[in-house]
């Protein structure tokens, strides 16, 4: 049994990576930020009892701010494959903590590849490392971008991102151990965070279907995605890990959509006619925007044998059927005299 350490496994993309290691035999270990309430609701289909015998996810209090607690932790656990997934993943949020971001983003990376480098060598065995870099460290270099394209980070949280993949290369390089940066497009799913805009969409337009929400605020319609289902992705972290070398790999649809193109769609299997209920609110633009990115996948294909497996159109429908289903839980909650709480939106 091969066993993983998750950076931000409570996270949309660590949820289905855990899922899906689970399926191929492995033990799965994560850290979790310690908080007064619970946060770990992406992974109670696959949480179990950490006292029962057959438990194979275990969840650990740690954070990338914290070196020492990192380093006892790989150390304990003597992980075949270490997954950084961990980040304050929000451009628009980065703008506005930017240190916080470079802190959590750039040098948390910075103190897991450490840890992971005293490990390898004091264990004598060969671990693998792969690091979640982020297509928005393109920016605004020019569709389709590849592997070979400049960055031109256009935020706090790129330019983190930037210094995360360099740190990954440099330590791979310096100390001849397995780093594969992954280089992912945005990727959506059912379990995306209420504050990104492709779920604020979903979410906002489910509640309006039930009479529960009226408006919609939304800034930069025009702005172009490239924008695949998570499922898929995690898949092409872990075929990464799996190849002969570590080497880099763009995970992309080749195919792009703005924001309106997405809302448009999203809105005709919620039957709602958005053109009533979005508002543009200027709070949502970045102060330096990424107008269009759109990835060219052809190393990973040609050498991993990854190709996306769910559509555009499929990824939006589960999208809006998901939500569609929660407004009808809120509803029903509504009308039993319970007060439900609504999340998100404030940043999207």
């Amino acid at each position: 049994m091969k066993t993983a350490f998750i950076s931000g496994i409570t996270g949309q993309d660590g949820s289905y990576l855990a899922e899906f290691l689970l399926g191929k035999g492995y033990d799965v270990h994560g850290i979790v930020r310690r908080t007064s309430t619970f946060n770990t609701d992406r992974l109670d289909h696959i949480y179990s009892d950490p006292h029962a015998r057959d438990c194979r996810v275990h969840l650990h209090y740690g954070d990338l701010a914290n070196a020492a607690r990192l380093r006892q932790l790989i150390d304990q656990i003597q992980p075949d494959e270490v997954y950084n997934l961990g980040a304050q993943s929000h451009v628009r949020v980065s703008f506005d903590q930017a240190e916080y971001t470079a802190d959590i983003v750039a040098t948390g990376t910075l103190r897991l590849l450490e840890a992971f480098r005293d490990y390898a060598r004091s264990s004598g065995r060969d671990p693998r490392f792969y690091q979640a870099s982020s297509s928005e460290m393109f920016g605004a270099s020019a569709p389709p971008q590849t592997e070979t394209t400049p960055f031109y980070p256009r935020s706090p949280y790129a330019v983190s991102k930037v210094a995360a993949h360099w740190y990954a290369i440099n330590f791979r390089e310096a100390h001849n151990l397995f780093i594969a940066n992954g280089i992912l497009f945005n990727h959506e799913s059912p379990r995306r965070g209420e504050t990104f805009v492709t779920r604020k969409i979903t979410r906002a337009l489910g509640r309006i279907r039930e009479g529960l929400q009226d408006k919609l605020y939304l800034g930069n319609l025009e702005s172009r995605r490239d924008w695949g289902h998570a499922a898929d992705y995690v898949r092409a972290m872990w075929m990464m890990l799996q190849h002969s070398e570590p080497q880099d790999f763009v995970i992309a649809t080749g195919e792009s959509y703005s924001v309106r193109e997405f809302l448009d769609k999203a809105a005709a299997y919620a039957g709602v006619d958005w053109q009533k209920h979005v508002e543009f609110d200027p709070r949502y633009l970045r102060p330096t925007e990424v107008d269009y990115l759109e990835g060219d996948c052809t190393k990973a294909k040609t050498l991993l044998g990854w190709a996306p497996e769910i559509s555009f159109d499929q990824l939006v429908r589960a999208m809006v059927e998901g939500d569609l289903e929660l407004a009808r839980q809120e509803r029903t909650l509504l009308a039993a005299g319970h007060q439900v709480s609504v999340r998100g939106g404030a940043h999207g």
